[in-house]
């Protein structure tokens, strides 16, 4: 019988540690944490996102300020706005909500983005100190994922762990975390995508597999080798004719299928991505406290 990895429960806890920090930085005088978040144009999953994080921000007693633009908003407006977000010392960190519209060039965004305030952890420095085993901002769903492995004590030291997917927001960056000589990590990390020939016959052989591929139901019961722990990254809208709404949340794993043959398994909804959101928050108070960049 499998275990259900509950974000929610895990998350919690998390908020909870992070609401007592703000409390005691508080009594103690200092500042509160704060932290921005900058939205461009109206994507519903990214406006969801964004909504989710200032209620979170609320509920643990971070100040939480939100930056919207239209769609069409010229890429030097938004590079001002960073530049201001930058030299702002009320504003510890701060994140630019991705997928940005075509005509705004992403990775010149991010570059922009001060590291000292850079909470989503994408910026090159962060992500080469990540490399380099310096302290850091971690991106904010792998560190989730390593929390959730924490919590419930999955033994990870050499077992053999493959990421689908090589994203430079989850695939790529997990990959480096299951590989770190740290007690929840320590794996042999195989890092599979789109080109991989004969994906199965590396997932058939992994202790642990972290899907991350962006692609409904994709990992199959005959994918998965008995016994192994599934982390499903995925959060994909599919039409349904069971909802209101007229669509429904999945992962990237056919979760009814392969959990049978899990000794763990993260649902969607209430796996990851309540992590994810945890995690950002837990860089915020990192930043406020000027633990990272001194």
């Amino acid at each position: 019988m499998y275990q259900l990895i509950n974000g929610k429960e895990v998350s919690e806890k998390v908020l909870e540690q992070i609401r007592q920090e703000v409390i005691q930085l508080k009594q103690a005088g200092k500042k509160t944490p704060h932290l921005a978040a900058v939205l461009v144009g109206d994507n519903p999953a990214s406006m969801a996102y964004v909504n989710s994080k200032i209620k979170t921000c609320e509920k643990v007693g971070v100040t939480s300020t939100l930056v919207k633009f239209e769609t069409d908003v010229t890429e030097q407006k938004l590079l001002s706005k960073i530049e201001e977000l930058n030299n702002d010392t009320d504003v510890d960190g701060y994140i630019v909500q991705l997928p940005l519209p075509k005509h705004i060039a992403e990775q010149k965004i991010i570059e922009a983005i001060a590291p000292s305030k850079d909470v989503d952890g994408f910026h090159p420095i962060n992500v080469g100190k990540l490399v380099l085993n310096l302290p850091t901002y971690i991106s904010a769903t792998p560190y989730g994922i390593i929390q959730l492995l924490e919590y419930y004590k999955i033994p990870t030291q050499g077992k053999h762990c493959v990421v689908i997917g090589r994203s430079n927001i989850v695939g790529t960056p997990m990959s480096i975390l299951m590989a770190k000589n740290t007690q929840y990590a320590n794996c042999t990390v195989t890092l599979c995508h789109s080109k991989t020939e004969n994906l199965k016959q590396y997932t058939l052989a992994a202790d642990i597999v972290i899907a991350a591929i962006g692609k409904p139901n994709y990992v199959t019961a005959d994918m998965v080798k008995q016994g192994a722990t599934v982390i499903d990254v995925g959060i994909n809208r599919i039409p349904s004719t069971e909802t209101k709404s007229g669509f429904k949340l999945v992962g990237d794993v056919l979760f009814d299928e392969v959990a049978p043959m899990c000794s763990y398994i993260t649902p969607v909804p209430g796996g990851v991505g309540l992590m994810t959101i945890a995690s950002l928050l837990k860089n915020t108070l990192l930043a406020a406290k000027k633990e990272i960049y001194k």
